[in-house]
């Protein structure tokens, strides 16, 4: 059988209670793989296993217990290895990477920030910042809405201000909470957010972090500005001993460096 791995931790961590249950249905109970100074915490794959809410909850709430004794290295929702020797293969093989990592993110969280405009409230600021907007914008409104032409190029020139401001508002949102973080990742594009960026914070800092978004927040009152965490540092940790099932390698790929 195939195993479902969860997260990586110090051989040293803290044992989870007998009781703890991780994805399926009946949860299947977690294991500990020990190699060397390492740790994996992992349980039986599911067959057909998806990304359902129960299941993804499951996944975090297996993280979280783990995260409340110590550092963990999150493995994403779905990582399955062939079976154990290959998850303590690459545990041995990639040691070093791991124990740098656990010593790097210790005492750590992940906050994810995005950000998205208020449509309203964007449109006044490029109207006010941009004088030839507001002019086509004036002609086209005095002569009773404009030339099917003069309505195009006005589009046009507000989704092209519009998108500059959001990769304004992009670089100055990050600018501003980057100093209260040790480390920033930038996510993956995605439809609906101007920013999608992950925060490396000191736990026993997270207060001073989510000061400095509040203050982002009123400096910014076009923004609306997203909160998820505090969040294990899924961002900040390279890809494990696992891929997402369902890849193309269906498992582990121990060659990966």
């Amino acid at each position: 059988m195939s195993t479902y791995v969860y997260g990586i931790t110090a051989a040293t961590h803290p044992a989870l209670p007998e009781d703890t249950g991780g994805v399926g249905d009946p949860p299947r109970g977690i294991r500990i793989l020990k190699q060397g100074g390492l740790a994996a915490v992992v349980s039986d794959a599911p067959e057909g296993l998806r990304p359902k809410r129960r299941e993804l909850l499951a996944h975090q709430t297996v993280l979280s217990e783990v995260g409340a004794e110590g550092c963990v290295l999150p493995m994403r929702f779905g990582s399955v290895a062939p079976d154990d020797s290959a998850v303590t293969g690459v545990l041995a093989e990639r040691a070093e990477h791991y124990e740098e990592r656990l010593r790097a993110l210790d005492g750590r969280v992940e906050y994810n920030i995005k950000a998205t405009h208020d449509e309203e409230a964007v449109l006044h600021h490029v109207m006010a910042q941009h004088p030839e907007i507001r002019a086509l914008a004036d002609a086209n409104r005095q002569a009773g809405g404009g030339s099917y032409e003069n309505k195009i190029q006005l589009g046009e020139m507000v989704a092209a201000a519009v998108k500059g401001k959001e990769a304004e508002d992009a670089t100055t949102l990050e600018r501003a909470l980057e100093p209260d973080a040790d480390a920033v990742s930038v996510g993956p594009e995605s439809t609906g957010w101007l920013a999608n960026v992950s925060f490396l914070v000191k736990r026993d800092s997270a207060e001073e972090f989510l000061a400095a978004v509040e203050r982002a927040r009123r400096d910014m009152p076009h923004l609306d500005v997203r909160v998820n965490g505090p969040l294990p540092p899924y961002s900040f940790v390279e890809p494990g001993p696992a891929e997402p099932a369902g890849t193309a390698a269906g498992g582990m790929d121990v060659g990966t460096e």
